[in-house]
């Protein structure tokens, strides 16, 4: 796949955030696909990550879709934090699923942006529907 310089760009700056992001890299996220306003990540659910009741917390599938949304909303240099977040579960998730994250920029404004992300399991099932809203700061996140 021949990438453009906007999204060799893109693929740098989200480099630079995995490098500090020491929460993703602690869920074993694995960043398989970067584009402007677009990104595509995936992690092995592991046995520490199941709730009382034995199915996996919903955080850990929240913490997924939030990545994905941070390395969307910021792979164009410009530092955005979430304003607002929901998720709506519609699977449950189990120990050994492979969770993929995608995330699609639906608008990408000057100050704000809205992403919709689509978490499947490796059936290719839809396990959750993450919607953020970030608010962009204006600062560069790579000098």
């Amino acid at each position: 796949m021949i990438m453009n310089e906007q999204d060799k760009f893109a693929q740098q700056v989200v480099n630079h955030m995995m490098e500090h992001d020491k929460f993703s890299q602690w869920l074993g996220i694995s960043v398989l696909e970067i584009k402007e306003g677009y990104s595509k990540i995936q992690m092995q659910v592991r046995e520490e990550m199941i709730n009382g009741f034995g199915i996996v917390h919903g955080g850990i599938a929240f913490s997924l879709a939030d990545s994905a949304f941070a390395f969307a909303c910021n792979n164009r240099n410009n530092l955005s934090v979430a304003l607002d977040t929901s998720i709506n579960f519609t699977k449950a998730v189990q120990v050994g699923d492979t969770l993929t994250a995608e995330a699609k920029e639906n608008h990408n404004g000057r100050s704000t942006g809205l992403y919709f992300i689509t978490i499947t399991n490796q059936n290719n099932e839809t396990v959750a529907h993450f919607k953020g809203t970030c608010f962009r700061t204006g600062k560069p996140l790579m000098k």
